[in-house]
């Protein structure tokens, strides 16, 4: 489970060298519209990406507001920031 704390970036360049879609035009992780089948193929691929955890931890720390990162879409890391949060909240209190 991620916690706010694994949300703090420590820059590792290698990380992006081990991704599956290294090599694969940028367009596929950026689609136009936010539907769920514009995204698909994007999924699938970080669905085969041994850095995916890693990349997902990377785009939640650094706020990426676009696109695919580690299998999510904007939607879905937005709702996953916010659960997070709220847990971090009720831990807290």
């Amino acid at each position: 489970m991620l916690t706010l704390t694994d949300l703090m970036w420590e820059p590792d360049v290698n990380w992006r060298d081990q991704a599956a879609c290294n090599g694969i035009d940028s367009d596929v992780f950026f689609p136009e519209t936010e539907d769920e089948t514009s995204s698909q193929a994007a999924k699938t691929i970080c669905g085969e990406c041994p850095v995916a955890q890693t990349c997902l931890q990377y785009a939640l720390s650094t706020n990426q507001g676009a696109g695919v990162w580690g299998g999510l879409d904007e939607g879905e890391r937005r709702r996953m920031r916010r659960r997070i949060r709220d847990r971090e909240r009720r831990k807290a209190s």
